[in-house]
Order: C-alpha cells, then sequence, then structure tokens
C-alpha cells in the first residue's frame, strides 16, 4: 500500500543554513483534436512551415474565432480525469502582448472565468510514498507560432502551423517539494492524458511543455503557508520557461534553487522574473522581469460570448471515461496478484495495459513476469516499440498456456520464445514440430538417472554427505535430456534414487 503523506520538505544546505525548495508547475499540454480551438485548420505536426494556417490564425481583419467544441469537451475530460470541478459557465479574456509569433497580438485565454477548477493529482515516488498535489486550475487558450533563429545568420523565420492549437494549461499550487517530485508529476499528468486521450504528451514535438516556478524558503515557513494559504510565507518565485524534457526539469530546477540560496545568503535579493534553462551549460539565466496579470491589459474577448454547457453534457462525457491508471494499477494487484512495481510498469501506457490483460487470462503473475521481463526487456535490447512488437499477445499467451500444461519446461519456453520472436508463427505447433515437448516420461527420465549415478560414483558419496550436491544430478540429467525433463519429476526421482 502507498503512504500517501502531506507534502515533505526537500531540505538543501547552503553556506549558512537550511532552506526549503518550493515549487509550482503550469503544465501546457496541447489538446489531441484534428483542429484548432478556433479555426478549422489542421494540428498535424510536421507539415511543410505555413501550410496550416487559416485566416483567423493569421489575424487577418475581420476575421472571427469560432471554439472547436472537441478541443471544450477534451478539457472537460481532463478535469474530469484529474478529480475536478467543472465550470458550467466559462469565458475568454484577450492577453495583449507582441510577439513576431503571434500575429494578432494577443491570445485568446481564460484568465477570470477557467472552464476547471480545483482538482487533484496522486504522485508517487517510487520509494512507496506518494504525495497529492493539488491542481488550482485548468484554462484552455491559443497556443503561439513558432520562431527559428538557426536557418540564416541574418534573419528569423516564422512558422505559423502551432498558431491557435488549442492547449490546456493546467496550474498546480505550489505543493512540490524536490526535482524529482516535479518530474514525477509532470509524467503522471502526461500518463492521465494519454489513458484520456487528450493530450498525447510528446515533449519532443512541444506538445508537452512546463513552466516551472522555483522558490527557497526557511524551515517551516511553507508548512504556514500550507495551513492558511498566505503566499507572503514563501520566498519570492522565478519562472523557468519552456521546459520540455523531465531530466531538464530537475537540472533546472536544483540550479535554481542553490542560486537563489546563494543570492539570500549573500545578503542579496531575489528578484521575480521568468529565466531559460540552458541544456549545454546545466544553469538558467534571464529572460526578463516577470509580468503581472495587469502588465497584459486582460480585457473579456468581444469575439467570443461566454462559454455555457450542460451539466448533462458533462455527465456522458464522465460515463465514457475510460479506466484510469491508478484504478488500473490497483486492480492488476488485486485481481492478478501483482506487487506494485510490476502493476506500476504495467500500467505506465495503455498499450502496455491492454498487451498484459490479453495475456494474462491463464495465469496473471507468470504473465507480468514474461511480458515485463522477456518481452519489454527484449524490446528495449532492439531499440523496438510495443506496437511494433515481433510477438503478439496471442503468441506470448500460447507459451504461457503450454509451460502451464506441463508441454514445455522454463528453459525450452524461453528457446521457444527466441523462435516465435525471430521467426513468428504459433507456439504448439512450433513445439510439434521440433519436438520440443516436455519429457514427463519417469520410466524415460529413471533412464536418464541411472545413467547419470553409475557414472558418477565419486559424487554419489558426496551428495549422501551433503544432499545439495543432488541439484548436480538434476543439472546432468536436464543436460543429458537437452532440457527436455520435467524438472520437478527429475529433482524427485534424483532424491528418491540417491535416498535422500
Amino acid at each position: 500500500m502507498l503512504d500517501i503523506t502531506p507534502p515533505k520538505p526537500r531540505t538543501i544546505q547552503g553556506a549558512k543554513q537550511d532552506w526549503e525548495l518550493v515549487i509550482g508547475m503550469e503544465v501546457h499540454a496541447q489538446v489531441a483534436t484534428n483542429a484548432k480551438l478556433f479555426s478549422g485548420a489542421s494540428t498535424t505536426f510536421g507539415a511543410e512551415p505555413n501550410s496550416n494556417v487559416a485566416f483567423v490564425d493569421a489575424g487577418m481583419p475581420g476575421m472571427l474565432p469560432v471554439i472547436n467544441e472537441e478541443c471544450v469537451a477534451q478539457a472537460v475530460r481532463t478535469g474530469l480525469g484529474l478529480k475536478a470541478e467543472i465550470h458550467l459557465k466559462s469565458a475568454f479574456d484577450r492577453k495583449n502582448y507582441f510577439y513576431p509569433d503571434l500575429p494578432q497580438g494577443y491570445q485568446i485565454s481564460q484568465l477570470y472565468e477557467p472552464i476547471v477548477g480545483e482538482g487533484e493529482v496522486l504522485v508517487e515516488l517510487g520509494d512507496g510514498t506518494a504525495r497529492m498535489v493539488r491542481i488550482e486550475r485548468i484554462h484552455l487558450e491559443q497556443d503561439a507560432g513558432k520562431s527559428i533563429h538557426d536557418m540564416d545568420p541574418h534573419m528569423s523565420f516564422v512558422d505559423l502551423n502551432r498558431t491557435g492549437v488549442a492547449l490546456m494549461e493546467i496550474v498546480s499550487r505550489p505543493d512540490i517539494r524536490g526535482p524529482e517530485e516535479a518530474a514525477a508529476y509532470v509524467a503522471k499528468l502526461r500518463q492521465i492524458m494519454r489513458y484520456l486521450g487528450t493530450c498525447d504528451g510528446n515533449m519532443q514535438n512541444g506538445n508537452l511543455r512546463a513552466d516551472v516556478n522555483v522558490s527557497v524558503c526557511m524551515p517551516g515557513a511553507y508548512e504556514r503557508y500550507y495551513e492558511t494559504g498566505d503566499f507572503g510565507h514563501l520566498g519570492t518565485r522565478c519562472e523557468i520557461k519552456n521546459m520540455n524534457s523531465m531530466r531538464f526539469i530537475q537540472q533546472a530546477i536544483e540550479y535554481e534553487a542553490r542560486r537563489q540560496i546563494a543570492i539570500v545568503e549573500d545578503g542579496g535579493e531575489i528578484v521575480q522574473e521568468t529565466r531559460l534553462f540552458d541544456t549545454v551549460k546545466g544553469e538558467t539565466r534571464s529572460m526578463r522581469s516577470k509580468e503581472e496579470a495587469h502588465d497584459y491589459r486582460y480585457f473579456p474577448c468581444p469575439d467570443l460570448l461566454p462559454l455555457e454547457i450542460e451539466q448533462g453534457w458533462v455527465d456522458d462525457i464522465a460515463s465514457g471515461l475510460p479506466e484510469l491508471p491508478d484504478a488500473k494499477k490497483a486492480r492488476f494487484i488485486a485481481d492478478f496478484g501483482l506487487s506494485d512495481y510490476d502493476a506500476s510498469v504495467l500500467t505506465a501506457e495503455t498499450d502496455a495495459a491492454a498487451f498484459f490483460e490479453e495475456v494474462a487470462e491463464i495465469d496473471g503473475k507468470l504473465a507480468a513476469n514474461w511480458v515485463i521481463n522477456d518481452l519489454f526487456g527484449r524490446l528495449k535490447k532492439d531499440d523496438r516499440e510495443l506496437s511494433d512488437s515481433p510477438v503478439s499477445p496471442a503468441q506470448l499467451k500460447g507459451i504461457i498456456a503450454l509451460i502451464k500444461k506441463g508441454d514445455i519446461s522454463g528453459k525450452i519456453a524461453k528457446d521457444l520464445f527466441e523462435i516465435v520472436y525471430t521467426e513468428g508463427g504459433n507456439p504448439a505447433e512450433i513445439v510439434e514440430a521440433r519436438g520440443m515437448k516436455q519429457v514427463t516420461d519417469t520410466g524415460a527420465i529413471e533412464t536418464a538417472v541411472d545413467e547419470i549415478i553409475a557414472a558418477n560414483p565419486a559424487q554419489v558419496e558426496k551428495a549422501k554427505d551433503n544432499p545439495k550436491l543432488a541439484g548436480w544430478f538434476v543439472g546432468q540429467v536436464m543436460k543429458a535430456t537437452g532440457g527436455k525433463a520435467n524438472p520437478a519429476a527429475v529433482n524427485q526421482i534424483v532424491k528418491a534414487k540417491l535416498g535422500l
């Protein structure tokens, strides 16, 4: 069972005293839809630059946004998956700022009335403990385009394909207490959204990005904030923008925390600002002073009416939600007797869980062992994805069925798996055609045991003095029979013949 505890401090030792780390995150998840938030332009990744752009995305005069209902449904699904409050009324606002890849000169977002309210995420830390990270809100907004600076020494280029793509900004409370927890939190969000089908979570494509807010405080200050909700107890935060790697998230937090501690202990003050992480140097650097909401001159978007949805529509979405990872993991443990670790591995991705369930009908524990150790291990060695597995669930299930029937031993099963992996075929037919069936005839096994005993009288005497040496005879018999003899029968007959 997981030990779900309140957030515990990550203590960092400074030159003068200990400090505690406080982290909040704003995760930007690209909504999985075929069209953009306010236009019918495609969201396909990798298209020719500026080929997936509608007039409204390009900020052409007179073009009005029309909301994509599926984007709203995906945001609601995500909120339900995070056990969050769904607001039946929400509204869009304009966030005004200039940037070359934002042709409208503003971003349509939700500041005052977001579509999703407070929720929670259970974050497992791998040591048998877990943290409940509180979600403050989820709002819908447009993504910006992409500025490209490395194609010409004198000019920058702008690709507007991403402009207008729907994002869900998932804002956490500052409940995260260390770099490892931050990475685990993002990983858990990605897992849940992949199960829901609301975001593919491909960080390498920019479909999942995180802004990380980091501050340090005196020991005990966070607990006072947690009890009172008063942010005044926490230190001044700095935001690290656009992190798209779990490893870099951890490195950036570690560096930024130590940078802030050094400044404070030297008598300086932390300036609230936005910073970038230099992945080559492994350090954060200043990008700009941190803007407040009033700096963006937010006001209600005049082109969009408030968004009103019906509870019945939300209920219909809720009724169609899939089994989520925490529930699936608990079921695997209860139904198949799996360990917490094995259940975590098998529920990490939806395709892994589905593959296992097809195999697990005969023997869940045995299936877990074969899927995790043999199949996943071999796929990793060959740098292949599960979707490209040469062994299907039916084939692996067939191998396990032969083991359970006693037709093949564990050693023969390994050989059979290799044949199926490299050559394909029906496991049962392969065993018959290649004479791989396990020898269960006790008469044949006795003959093999008698021959080994007769040829090794000295070893017989040693085994009588030390019964543990009987295993040597078992090994010799298995070798003599090409691994086909039933190991349990061999062990029983060897002990009987040696009088042990």
